[in-house]
């Protein structure tokens, strides 16, 4: 009787708050509407999904990840939505052969192995993945050893410095800083014959916390499996760049996908590296570059030489995307989506069940509105893709089967991942940006019972901007990491990335201890975020897909591109090189006026009461879609034409970062003057291109607020 009472309180303030793209007259519906919705999100629900998804290993292309899809499957049916497996057919290395031993001084053979633990009974579940780095080259290499750090490309810049060598070498990198994909291709680069990988207790293990199974952090044999794909290239299938890989289609041959590494890579533990490191002469390593290990930590190179001996299982296998649609009843050729990966490197109860479990809680909402009498006026797709973890296969492929339908219809896709305890993480288009803001308002974290918006702006007060003002809440730009890639770089669909998390889950991430059992004890064990995170994205999908008009805004992503573009400037200022960026500060203002007008014109047409024309409402709608696919070019980018958005992609040294402004930016910072120059010009050329269509939209609305009575 208390929860009732309090909604009751709390609803007619709900009810007055604006809703971007809904008349005021409207607001209040909407708002029970989605209270209606929030009420339906159960965490029991959420657990006993996590149990039938995690109990198992289900890697890509195995029995257990056709299992997983197909109970997926299942329960989207049985929830009355019109649901299907759409499979694919991509190469997926298994390791078939994984040896590392040093050789000199001492010999010493790498365990290469996770042990099981007693306390966790899936930690000895048969059919697990053995660690390895998937799409690393077979070979057979015997080399010193060197010593870089993250082996990012200022550590080549600091070993040249100190007259370190790894031409001919094998290198010992420790992971983070950057995707794991980077440092085998920046070993390469540099002339390393082979490259070694481990976690260091200071990021992740026992320097941070206790290790598992006494604690969340990653135990002295814990290893991080993943893809090495150098997908800052592109993603998916590296035998089908930009068509779809499916049985019997026409593929590359090994040898000539450029997204595969040339040299041999393997996952250890920090267990098996401190005999290795241990071994290392040379100078002392940098004081940034000393890890927890209790050694002195030198570049090398030796006197420690190692054996590395890899060789994979080349197959393709199959890949099982689980999609549902609810069609819309007003504007059905236009998608609302929202996707979250379901294969695991092992059991993976944080990554991705954590987020599928929340994917398919939010979907049985949907379908129990559906049974009360709500139909969505666009349609509404849901998917769990496979093969996210070999290099976001799934999603990739089935962008470019469908990429021509997905260039008329997609408006906005949403993507989950990983969900746990913790702070609200969002990145994303920023003309979702203002959205993204009006939901987060209005729904509270499960511990403090905050604003969802109110909590990391209170974590920033402290923080002043240039000016001294407080920073807002802003979106963080879109790099890569998970299945958005194709949606927003490939297919130019407005994205977003939503999810929960805290420090923990590094600890387990792509090991063998990322179990139901370590979730519940140092996660989000009794699904508190689990249940917040539906809530948020019931609330989105409701308000994406019933909006009259699509809640893009544009004067956030104006004063983004503003921002960037100051930036870049005190780059080339700092150079010797010059970029002429006067075609881009005009088609900047010119955006700036065109998303002013659009506003004004847009409010006119909310607070005028009465019906609206549908066909003149598509119109808007149809222009407003097309303000994301205006800001890419069909040539791509410099030496990566997959990648066609001209404001965001991962960066081509930095993987899962950002790279905003992508062209301009990392030509200046390669001092390719001339080419800067050229990708200014292609900017501007976006720029006024995403002018247009905003001019276009606020036309449209200006001729609907004219027709209304």
């Amino acid at each position: 009787m208390r929860f009732v009472l309090l909604l009751a309180i709390i609803s007619p303030a709900f009810s007055q708050t604006p809703i971007r793209g809904f008349p005021a007259d409207q607001w209040k519906t909407q708002h029970d509407l989605e209270e209606k919705a929030k009420a339906v999100p159960q965490a029991e629900r959420l657990r006993i999904y996590m149990e039938r998804m995690a109990d198992k290993p289900h890697h890509a292309g195995s029995p257990g990840a056709k299992a997983v899809a197909d109970y997926a499957l299942g329960q989207l049916k049985e929830w009355g939505l019109d649901a299907r497996i759409e499979s694919f057919e991509a190469m997926l290395p298994y390791p078939a052969a994984r040896v590392l031993e040093m050789t000199a001084p001492v010999r010493y053979r790498a365990q290469i192995k996770e042990p099981a633990f007693p306390e966790d009974k899936y930690t000895a579940e048969a059919g697990t993945l053995a660690p390895y780095n998937a799409y690393s080259a077979s070979g057979d290499v015997t080399a010193p050893l060197v010593y870089v750090n993250y082996g990012l490309p200022e550590d080549y810049e600091s070993l040249k410095k100190l007259g370190i060598e790894v031409r001919g070498k094998i290198v010992i990198a420790r992971y983070g800083k950057s995707w794991r994909g980077i440092k085998p291709k920046l070993a390469q680069e540099n002339g390393a014959v082979g490259c070694l990988m481990y976690s260091d207790p200071r990021d992740d293990g026992y320097f941070q916390n206790d290790v598992y199974p006494k604690g969340p952090m990653r135990p002295p044999q814990g290893v991080q499996r993943g893809s090495v794909l150098d997908m800052t290239l592109y993603p998916g299938d590296p035998l089908s760049p930009g068509w779809a890989s499916e049985h019997g289609s026409r593929r590359l041959p090994r040898s000539d996908a450029k997204s595969l590494p040339k040299i041999p890579v393997m996952p250890i533990s920090y267990g098996d590296a401190k005999p290795l490191l241990e071994q290392l002469a040379g100078p002392v390593a940098p004081e940034p570059w000393r890890g927890a290990l209790p050694i002195t930590y030198h570049t090398g190179p030796g006197p420690a030489t190692v054996h590395l001996k890899l060789d994979f299982d080349w197959s393709n296998r199959p890949l099982e995307d689980v999609v549902a649609r609810i069609p819309g009843t007003v504007y059905k050729d236009q998608w609302i989506l929202y996707g979250n990966h379901h294969d695991a490197w092992v059991n993976g109860a944080s990554d991705p069940v954590s987020g599928a479990c929340v994917l398919l809680e939010t979907a049985r909402t949907l379908a129990s509105l559906r049974k009360q009498g709500w139909q969505p006026k666009r349609t509404v797709v849901l998917a769990l893709w496979d093969g996210e973890e070999f290099g976001l296969v799934g999603s990739t492929e089935w962008v470019e089967k469908h990429l021509d339908e997905l260039e008329r219809k997609a408006a906005v896709y949403i993507n989950s991942d990983s969900n746990g305890r913790g702070s609200i993480g969002a990145g994303g288009s920023y003309t979702l940006e203002t959205f993204t803001k009006e939901v987060l308002r209005e729904l509270t974290d499960p511990v403090t019972s905050k604003s969802l918006l109110d909590s990391p702006r209170r974590r920033r007060r402290a923080q002043l901007s240039a000016d001294g003002s407080p920073h807002e809440f802003q979106l963080a730009p879109l790099g890569a990491g998970s299945d958005y890639v194709p949606f927003l770089d490939h297919a130019g669909v407005a994205s977003l990335n939503v999810g929960f998390g805290g420090p923990n889950s590094s600890g387990v991430y792509h090991s063998a201890y990322d179990t139901i059992a370590w979730y519940q004890r140092f996660s989000d064990g009794d699904f508190a975020y689990g249940k917040t995170l539906s809530q948020l994205l019931v609330t989105m999908v409701l308000r994406l897909a019933d909006a009259p008009v699509l809640p893009f805004e544009f004067q956030s992503l104006v004063r983004t591109i503003h921002r960037y573009v100051d930036e870049i400037q005190k780059d080339v200022q700092r150079t010797s090189g010059a970029v002429d960026f006067r075609e881009v500060q005009s088609q900047l203002a010119r955006l700036h006026t065109a998303s002013r007008l659009y506003d004004d014109e847009l409010a006119a047409v909310m607070r005028r009461a009465g019906p609206m024309p549908l066909e003149r409402l598509a119109k808007v709608n149809e222009a407003v879609q097309r303000t994301e696919r205006a800001q890419l070019l069909s040539d791509g980018l410099p030496r990566r034409e997959w990648y066609r958005h001209q404001l965001y992609a991962p960066g081509l040294y930095t993987g899962y970062g950002a790279k905003t402004l992508p062209g301009v930016r990392e030509a200046i910072e390669a001092q390719r003057w001339e080419e800067a120059n050229q990708q200014a010009r292609r900017l501007a050329q976006v720029l006024r291109a995403t002018a247009l269509q905003v001019e276009e939209a606020a036309r449209l609305l200006a001729s609907l607020s004219e027709a209304r009575p």
